[in-house]
């Protein structure tokens, strides 16, 4: 799995050429995303890649914040936003690809210089507008089968005022299990994120995103002993039991019935 989005954030050769904003912007936004969708997974496939992290779920607030300065968004409002979201999911679903929405509840309120790689960032917003605006999309998206949900490293103190919401089982078991009933895979983005410097070190953040509800771990810092002290904290746990095994089960056979959808 990499992110081809389109626009800037590219990660292989190929498409999709156009961002996000430029396909919101077009004269027929929903046969755009579909093309991109078509396009991204085009480019995933000659690299032999199934999964995209993408597309962002992300309604902006104003021009020029977080979201909109690499347009990565496709616009500011529900309506737009949900009709690019779910052509471009469809148009990769049919083709096998793996999709992933991001990041759950959503980042559109964040400001320019917020960015959660770096630093922890929090989002002021309440509950009500999280729900009828951020949360909503994924409402839309879960509709049109979404495989994955990626969360955000953001806190959210409306919800959860102390862990960031993929640590946050209020956030991951209580909104989007439960509210929203989302059934598929949960995914963290970067585990060495900046955000969670408060959080201990990368094994003691993969514990808590898995007693949190996470199902994937993502650890990307390109160092092979990241990986393994995060397997090592999760036997541990799972052999004293401050990790559930039947949790933990069962996050195993939602990665399982994802990876059943990928053609042979």
């Amino acid at each position: 799995m990499t992110d081809q989005e389109g626009g800037e954030v590219r990660r292989l050769p190929g498409g999709p050429t156009m961002s996000a904003k430029q396909i919101g912007q077009s004269k027929n936004p929903k046969a755009t995303a579909a093309q991109s969708g078509k396009d991204a997974a085009s480019a995933l496939k000659a690299e032999y890649l199934n999964a995209n992290l993408a597309p962002f779920l992300d309604i902006y607030r104003e021009t020029g914040e977080f979201d909109d300065q690499f347009r990565r968004s496709y616009g500011n409002t529900s309506g737009l936003m949900g009709t690019c979201d779910s052509a471009f999911i469809y148009s990769q679903q049919r083709t096998g690809i793996i999709v992933t929405a991001k990041d759950f509840p959503g980042l559109g309120a964040a400001g320019k210089n917020e960015d959660t790689d770096v630093e922890p960032v929090t989002i002021n917003l309440s509950l009500e507008e999280l729900r009828s605006v951020d949360q909503a999309l994924y409402t839309k998206a879960i509709a049109a089968g979404l495989d994955m949900v990626m969360s955000s490293w953001a806190l959210y103190p409306a919800l959860d005022s102390k862990y960031p919401s993929r640590l946050s089982k209020a956030r991951v078991q209580g909104e989007l299990r439960g509210r929203l009933r989302f059934k598929g895979v949960t995914i963290t983005d970067p585990i060495e994120a900046g955000a969670l410097e408060a959080f201990g070190n990368d094994a003691s953040r993969g514990l808590l995103a898995a007693q949190a509800g996470m199902d994937i771990l993502l650890a990307s810092a390109k160092n092979l002993t990241q990986g393994e002290a995060i397997v090592d904290s999760l036997i541990s746990a799972l052999q004293d039991g401050s990790l559930s095994s039947d949790s933990f089960a069962e996050a195993t056979d939602r990665i399982l019935a994802v990876r059943q959808k990928i053609p042979v």
